[in-house]
């Protein structure tokens, strides 16, 4: 039988691992997941861990990534699915907060994550997000659909509206109120963004 080139056995160790770690980390929270047991359910050492990933936290940021990665996509899509580019800068935020319920991400992403990684601001993720927001409102703004806004400056303090707004629904002991009050602020958020309609059109 021939064997697996070294590339995709890395590869599949790796997925071994994350799929393991994964819902560990998911069912019974980071302190209580024991390296022995998901490398042992993955069929594989703590060697191969130590190798991988260095550690039980930096298996922790490779879990976070790839989720971080799966909502992104989602994301994508509910954007795509607007009828015009503002709605789907709306809804996407909006949908971002709202995923803060779902309890793999509550627990792994909102909970565990900053527990021990630290401040979600600090967190690679955090900086391609700012980017893409950063993009989103300058087309936004080029369009006049929005106010004349600084994109960036604007993008940092959305981006921390929202991960503030999803770490209140994540800690709260009545996360689906918390969630309906969050969601309200942050479209109130939003819709300052929207000029200011002229003397005109109010009398139009």
């Amino acid at each position: 039988m021939a064997h697996k080139p070294r590339s995709e056995m890395i590869v599949e160790t790796r997925a071994k691992l994350l799929a393991s770690a994964r819902h560990a980390f998911g069912t019974v929270g980071y302190a209580d997941a024991s390296m022995d047991d998901f490398t042992s359910s993955a069929g594989l050492t703590r060697g191969a861990l130590y190798h991988h990933f260095g550690d039980k936290k930096g298996l922790l940021e490779a879990v976070i990534k790839q989720i971080d990665a799966e909502m992104n996509d989602r994301l994508i899509k509910v954007n795509e699915k607007a009828t015009n580019r503002w709605q789907g800068y709306v809804d996407e935020c909006v949908a971002y907060v709202e995923m803060a319920i779902e309890p793999e991400i509550q627990r792994i992403v909102l909970l565990d994550g900053p527990a021990v990684l630290g401040d979600p601001a600090n967190w690679p993720t955090t900086n391609s997000c700012i980017r893409s927001m950063t993009d989103s409102l300058t087309q936004l703004r080029d369009e006049g659909a929005i106010r004349d806004v600084e994109p960036e400056a604007m993008a940092r303090i959305l981006n921390g509206a929202l991960t503030h707004a999803s770490l209140w629904v994540a800690n709260s002991t009545e996360p689906e109120a918390t969630l309906r009050k969050a969601v309200k602020a942050i479209r109130q958020l939003l819709d300052g963004l929207l000029p200011k309609p002229s003397a005109l059109d109010k009398h139009s």
